[in-house]
Formats: structure tokens, sequence, C-alpha cells
């Protein structure tokens, strides 16, 4: 194992085991039995050693969703993703308040990666006509929903006691996001935005659409204006 990687895991594991998150360069270098140097010419500080023990966790979590593939349901796959989300927040708390805390410089690099892993199973999702609006609007919402409920989860056990509270949070989002069950009728102020969201997302995906790129840019725009919207509930 390289220095960089020994120093890294025992951060880590460091970050795990404390109390609050918090940890010391010197306990650092005493644990992976290394000079102060050492550490300071692999990192630079102890900003940029948090940094890269962010990224090292958030990458081992994103392994998961790389390798579990798609299904044909992006809406399944899409609640699977809430929830291991949520799980993985759950077990390792500290790492997790690590990645969200604005005392971060810059933002774990694993944390776009994750997104784009969203906004493509809500572009899949919108192609199927299942989306309510623009799969970008669609992955904000649920991204800082997500995020919200599992940082209350592991910062405010007392006042989140229950772990369930996810499952609620994920289904009423969701129920915001896609549009009723296929079955069930759909009112024309559900079917226009989710037939523009859809529209929008087979353009982004098609090849010759007939459109210049000017055209297609301002097809697009429209679209998401109309997927968006904002819909009666009377």
């Amino acid at each position: 194992m390289s220095t960089r990687a020994r120093i890294l895991e025992v951060a880590a594991q460091l970050v795990a085991e404390s109390p609050d998150g918090d940890i010391s360069t010197r306990a650092v270098c005493e644990a992976a039995q290394v000079g102060a140097p050492a550490l300071y010419r692999h990192f630079g500080d102890k900003a940029g050693l948090l940094s890269a023990v962010v990224d090292h966790g958030f990458d081992a979590y994103l392994a998961t969703k790389r390798e579990r593939g798609v299904t044909t349901d992006p809406v399944e796959d899409l609640r699977n993703g809430w929830d291991s989300h949520v799980e993985f927040a759950l077990r390792n708390p500290n790492l997790y308040r690590l990645m969200n805390s604005p005392a971060m410089r810059t933002p774990p690099a694993a944390a776009d990666e994750a997104h784009r892993i969203l906004t493509r199973d809500l572009e899949r999702a919108a192609a199927q006509g299942k989306l309510r609006m623009a799969p970008e609007t669609a992955a904000q919402m649920i991204m800082s929903s997500t995020t919200g409920v599992a940082l209350m989860l592991v910062s405010r056990p007392a006042v989140f006691p229950d772990a369930g509270v996810s499952e609620r949070v994920r289904d009423a989002v969701h129920a915001a996001v896609f549009t009723p069950d296929a079955h069930a009728s759909k009112p024309v102020d559900t079917e226009v935005p989710s037939t523009a969201a859809r529209l929008s997302a087979l353009l982004r995906q098609s090849q010759g659409s007939g459109l210049s790129t000017a055209e297609s840019a301002l097809m697009t725009e429209w679209l998401d204006r109309v997927s968006n919207a904002e819909r009666r509930t009377d």
C-alpha cells in the first residue's frame, strides 16, 4: 500500500470513529506512522486531506450504483436509489455530514457523478411519459430532498428517531415528480407537462429531429417551460 493510500485509509477510519467527525493531522500521522511533511506533500493541508476522504467514501458508495445496472423501470430504479443513498448516510454518519459540510472548500468530485446518474434515470422516466416536469428540475427536487432527509436522520436522531420518515418523504416527492399510475384517470393539467417533459427527453436523445441547433435549443426551452409550469390542484 502506498503512503498516500495508507494516510487516506487511516484518516477515513479516524473520521468514522470520531465522536463528532473531526480529526487532527497529528493523530492521522501517528496512526499512519508517517511524518507531517508526508501528509502535507500528498494532501496539502487538513482541508485537502478531508476532501480526499470524502471523495474516497463517496466513490465507494457510487461503485454500487455503477455496478447495479438499469432495469426497464426507471421509477423503481429511482426509488432504490433514494433508499441506498439514505442507507449509506446512516451507515456512515460522520462521513456523510462531512460530505455536505459548508466548510468543504470544494464539493466532492463524485457528487457530480451522483447527480448525472440521477438525471439519467429521470431522463429515462421522461422518455416513458412518467415525469411531470423537466428531468433537471426533478433531479434538483429529489437530490435536495434526499440529502435533507439523510442529514436530519444522522444529525438529529432525537428529533428524527424513525428512519421510516425517509420513505414517507420519498413517496411524497415522487408523487410530485412522477405522473399518477397509468391506470388512474389523469387530468389534462397533468398530461400536458408530462407530455412536454417526454418530448423534451426524446428530442435530446434523437439524432435526427429535423431541427437546426438553434431551433432545437429553442424547442427544448419551450418544452421545459411547459413541463415546469404550475399545475392547478382543483
